[in-house]
């Protein structure tokens, strides 16, 4: 299995440049995997760089992890959800799933993500 960053995974999703989108769905088809971090870089470059509004970014970025293995891809997906649907950043969506998923303890600063966490049940 081949670890795929995240300039394969945009080249793929984006179908911007044909050549390297060819290519990254070669890649992705022969067994390929990647990790929550990639993802989070992914929903930056996505929102940041290219405008997508957060509300789409569940719609874009999901059906790629059916083809793709990641680590708690359960945790990914929730999370991708929890962004599109609230103001939380994506590593904060990320918390928050893995509080709902794998009933973690989770202990932050933050005042904001702090309450929902104390109301986020797994």
């Amino acid at each position: 299995m081949t670890l795929i960053d995240t300039n394969v995974i945009l080249r793929y999703l984006l179908n911007d440049i044909p050549e390297q989108a060819e290519k990254a769905a070669s890649v992705i088809s022969t067994g390929a995997f990647t990790l929550p971090e990639i993802i989070a870089e992914v929903v930056y470059v996505l929102t940041k760089l290219y405008g997508v509004p957060k509300e789409e970014i569940k719609d874009i970025v999901s059906p790629i992890l059916d083809e793709i293995s990641i680590e708690n891809s359960v945790v990914i997906s929730s999370a991708l959800a929890i962004y599109s649907d609230t103001k939380f950043d994506f590593v904060d969506a990320i918390i928050l799933a893995r509080k709902k998923i794998l009933a973690e303890d989770i202990f932050t600063f933050d005042k904001k993500l702090s309450k929902e966490l104390a109301t986020t049940t797994p």
